[in-house]
């Protein structure tokens, strides 16, 4: 049974996405399952160190990308879900290609929501590991001009 309350059509999803960061980084999000979220980035010059190795921040960006949007498809409109603490622990090093991350409820809650996300490389090997808690948060309304 699927735990989103909000529509989960790709195309839209990566349209908000436009403009920042997630397509800075050239992340896209590739699917979406019944209490999972799943997204790609490339391993190139944006997102690499200079040593040629995929950039841990890039990973840890992947990761929050993708609990963050899978934190908010769960929670009604009026609500928003917003990062408290992230970690990311490196097993793996990628150099080219393109990874993929997905993140997987732990637990969705009221007020919180803990998230997983594993990156892997395109052997399917583990590259990063990480767990995102977020916040469940009254959304802001818009301020008048």
């Amino acid at each position: 049974m699927a735990i989103w309350k909000q529509t989960t059509d790709l195309e839209r999803i990566n349209a908000w996405n436009r403009g920042c960061l997630v397509e800075h980084l050239g992340m896209r999000v590739t699917a979406i399952g019944d209490d999972w979220v799943q997204g790609t980035m490339p391993v190139d010059a944006r997102t690499k160190q200079p040593f040629g190795l995929l950039h841990g921040g890039a990973s840890v960006a992947l990761a929050e990308s993708l609990g963050s949007l899978a934190g908010n498809l769960c929670i009604e409109s009026s609500e928003m879900a917003v990062g408290l603490d992230i970690n990311a622990n490196h097993v793996r090093a990628a150099t080219e290609g393109e990874v993929t991350g997905t993140a997987r409820a732990v637990h969705v809650g009221r007020t919180t929501q803990v998230w997983e996300i594993r990156i892997v490389d395109a052997h399917a090997r583990l590259v990063c590991i990480s767990r995102l808690t977020l916040a469940v948060v009254p959304r802001p309304t818009p301020k008048a001009l």
